[in-house]
Formats: structure tokens, sequence, C-alpha cells
């Protein structure tokens, strides 16, 4: 925004301090001129040669009142000068930080020394807000990286299945058909979920009463069928449970939760543990599974990230399973718990604020 230039802050600091120390100066000279009035004879034209008198007082005292008003006038406009560019050193390093930041560079930071005051809490508040942004940006460009190559992965299969019925055109078109319909649906599956993920980032929703025990009981009826054919017994507990969020987005995280646990189990006789209820964690699910480095766990909520050795098929997801679970779970100003169980699996709590209505 262009604007018109005025005073610097240090010109105005500097007239502020002289002009003070003008007006101190001139109540203390108009305090003593009047106290020592009050004790001096005042004649006209009969004591004007008898000492003292105001007369006199007057032609001795105006001079040197002048040259003391001119005094702290320099005084003034020199010493505010000097004070406002020290007390203003530091507002100079944060100007000159901030514009660093916007032309891009966000590993600058301030690190100001000294004790605390007003300036030194704006220069950590400033600094931490940096290495917020850094973090920020750095994930989203991860991000678009790994987006744009799930994306160019099914987009680059099919042009080489065309490619491959092109050739040859005697070619079997059943086959073909089925597996472009299977890349197809990978594609708009993950087009899909980065939706969701920017809509839950973007807290673009309404907020309204949910009770989070029908939320998940609606969406492990929705994925029971998955988890009979693959062996995995679920068991539900719980208790009423009343959350203000998005039921929609609620119940993508509860269906993303059963269905983590569900796919990422054991081959048979898997076992997943759901349960709902006030308290500190409003969701939990565990379930069985292979045994995960604690290490490996916290890149699990980073999108498009697997863990190693976690089979890949038709009901693998698109590895945004987790992480639009994070970003539902911030979004309802939630946090999101994953611990490795010791005898294999994950366990995950969601904490959500309760509803008071």
């Amino acid at each position: 925004m262009d604007r018109a230039r005025g005073m610097s802050v240090r010109l105005k600091l500097t007239l502020s301090y002289a002009g003070f120390l003008m007006l101190a100066g001139a109540l203390l000279l108009a305090a003593v001129w009047v106290f020592l009035l009050r004790y001096v004879p005042d004649g006209w034209p009969a004591l004007l040669y008898v000492a003292p008198n105001r007369i006199l007082l007057l032609g001795a005292f105006a001079p040197a009142a002048a040259a003391v008003m001119a005094f702290l006038l320099v005084f003034g406009l020199l010493g505010g000068w000097i004070l406002a560019g020290r007390m203003l050193a530091p507002l100079t390093r944060i100007t000159d930080a901030t514009r660093m930041a916007a032309n891009g560079s966000l590993s600058h930071r301030i690190r100001l020394p000294g004790r605390a005051d007003e300036f030194r809490e704006l220069a950590d508040a400033f600094d931490a807000m940096l290495v917020r942004l850094e973090a920020h940006v750095a994930e989203h460009q991860r991000f678009a990286a790994n987006a744009s190559h799930e994306l160019r992965t099914p987009l680059a299969i099919s042009r080489t299945l065309l490619d491959v019925a092109r050739r040859d055109p005697d070619r079997d078109t059943g086959e073909l058909v089925e597996r472009l319909h299977a890349v197809n649906t990978r594609a708009i599956d993950l087009t899909e979920a980065l939706l969701m993920l920017s809509r839950a980032d973007r807290r673009s929703f309404v907020r309204e009463r949910v009770d989070l025990s029908l939320v998940v009981e609606e969406a492990v009826e929705t994925l029971l069928p998955l988890a009979e054919k693959r062996g995995v017994t679920i068991e539900t507990s719980g208790e009423i449970t009343p959350v203000e969020g998005s039921q929609a987005l609620l119940l993508q995280l509860a269906t993303n939760l059963v269905h983590n646990a569900i796919v990422h189990n054991l081959p048979v006789q898997g076992t997943v543990w759901i349960r709902t209820g006030i308290g500190p964690e409003a969701l939990t699910v565990e379930n069985t599974g292979e045994k995960l480095s604690p290490e490996m766990v916290p890149a699990l909520t980073e999108p498009f990230q697997r863990g190693t050795g976690r089979i890949r098929d038709d009901h693998a997801g698109v590895g945004l399973g987790l992480a639009i679970v994070k970003s539902i779970t911030h979004a309802h100003d939630g946090t999101l718990t994953i611990v490795a169980r010791p005898a294999g699996g994950l366990g995950i709590a969601v904490q959500l604020p309760a509803c008071d209505r």
C-alpha cells in the first residue's frame, strides 16, 4: 500500500522529548519567578533604581532564563535523538527481519538479546511465527511434490495402457477397460481426498452438536463388510459423546480411522477396538498388526506416508487417511495421539472439546 511519507517515529519521539523538557523548564522558571515576585517590592517609578525591585530582577532574570531555555532546547533535541535511536534499534532489527520474510527468506531469525521487555517479547513472538511459517511452507511444498507424484502415477499408467491399445488394435479391450477403470477410480479417490484435506485445513464448515458415538457406529456399519472379508473382528464400546463440529468431517475422521485399523491389521484373526466416551479422549481406536518402531509413528500422519512393510492392495487407500484425520482433528481444536502398541499395531486417541449445549 502506497502512503504519503510522514515524519519518522524517531523524529516524533525526539520532538516529544524536547517538547516535554522545554515545558518542564518553562514551568520551573515560571514557578521560580512567581515565588520571587511575592517577596520583591513593586513600585513605579519611585523604586525604579532601588534594589531589589521587580524591574531590576526581570532585567537580570530574563537573559538567564532565555539562555537556560535555549540550552534545554538543544539538549532535548540532541538527547532525544540519541535516546530515540537507542530505544528504536530493536524495532529496526524487527523491520529488517520482516522485509526479509516478505521477500521469501523465512530462515532468518531476530534473536534479540537482553532482558525481556516489550520489544524483546515482540521479537520472540516474531521468531516463533517464522518457525511455524517455515515449517508450514516446507510441509506444503513437500505435500505438493508428493501429490504431484501420486497424481502423475495413475495418469502415466493410463497413457501406457492407451499406447499399448493403440499399437495393438486386436487386443482384448475388456481387460484394458477394467484396468483403466481401476486406475481412474484411484485418481478420483486421490482427488477427493485432497479436496477433503483442503476443506479441513480451511475450517470452512458449520459447527453443530454431533453425537460422536453415532458417527462411529455409522462408520463401523459401512466398513463391516470389509472387516468380514479380511477376517477382522471389530469390538465397540462407549457412551453418548456429544461434541461440536461438522458431522460430515467427523464421519470422515471415524471412517478413516476404522478403515486404517482394518486394512493395516494381521493377515488373519485381527481385532479392532473402538471406544467413545466423555473425557480427555473422545475416541480411541486400537488394532492388532505388525510391530512398528516408535520412530516411524510420527511420520504416519504425513501425507502419502505409509508404514514400512504394510501390504498395498486395492483397499490400502491413497496415503492420506491419517493425514486427513490429523487435519480434521486440528480443525475441531482437538489433539491426535498415535502410539505403537507393544504387541503390534497402533493405538490412536482423538481428543475433542466436549459440547456444552
